[in-house]
């Protein structure tokens, strides 16, 4: 049981650390339970941490906590998380099979380059460099924005002719936490308040990091 409980927390927090809604993280976890032949689950999903209780109908039940720290949008990595848990329940592969496969893609987690990210958008340099040195979240959009702000001001002082605001449009979008106000309101409507809320929350901050770090440099050095 211990060993279905560590898959299912394993399968969860990926999804977690991918972006997933919380009613498909709970039903993941709860599905791979059932499949490895525990009859009565328990499974609570919020975007910092998972609950799982099993009990085997025997008297014997057990209970783990795990802590989610670090999240982001990931969808490829989501999808991944759920085929695994299809194979798992059409029998096509076992349980040490579906733990070996989290371990791999945890360890590979499927993403873009940098440099491709960086040609997507200049400000995802700094983002990332500063997500890998800082513990404060928000920092990192905020000076990111300021450096997108900055960017354009100078493109501008170049090329007159270039609008500041279809530019600063076009860079800030990529950080903009669209996907994320979409689960929030995704969760709310399915009932997940705590989580529809935290996440709600999360994206007002991102935005207005966004918005105070360009509007920073705009009202220093002007545009």
């Amino acid at each position: 049981m211990k060993r279905v409980v560590h898959t299912c927390l394993k399968a969860g927090r990926l999804m977690l650390a991918g972006g997933s809604e919380m009613y498909r993280v709970e039903d993941t976890m709860r599905r791979i339970a059932v499949n490895a032949g525990i009859k009565e689950v328990n499974v609570f999903a919020m975007p910092t941490g998972l609950f799982v209780s099993l009990d085997d109908g025997e008297c014997s039940t057990v209970t783990e906590l795990e802590t989610v720290k670090k999240r982001a949008i990931n969808l490829e990595l989501v999808d991944q998380v759920n085929e695994f848990s299809r194979e798992f329940a059409d029998k096509r592969i076992d349980l040490e099979e579906l733990e070996e496969k989290l371990r791999e893609i945890e360890e590979n987690i499927p993403t873009f380059p940098l440099w491709l990210q960086v040609i997507g958008a200049s400000g995802y340099l700094m983002d990332s460099w500063l997500t890998g040195h800082t513990k404060i979240r928000f920092l990192a959009e905020m000076i990111a924005a300021m450096e997108m702000g900055l960017l354009t001001i100078i493109i501008n002082g170049i090329f007159p002719a270039c609008n500041v605001n279809n530019i600063l449009t076009g860079a800030l979008m990529t950080l903009v936490p669209g996907l994320a106000l979409t689960n929030a309101s995704r969760d709310l409507f399915m009932g997940d308040w705590v989580s529809g809320i935290v996440r709600m929350c999360e994206a007002a901050m991102t935005a207005i990091a966004l918005g105070g770090g360009v509007g920073i440099v705009i009202r220093f050095l002007g545009a």
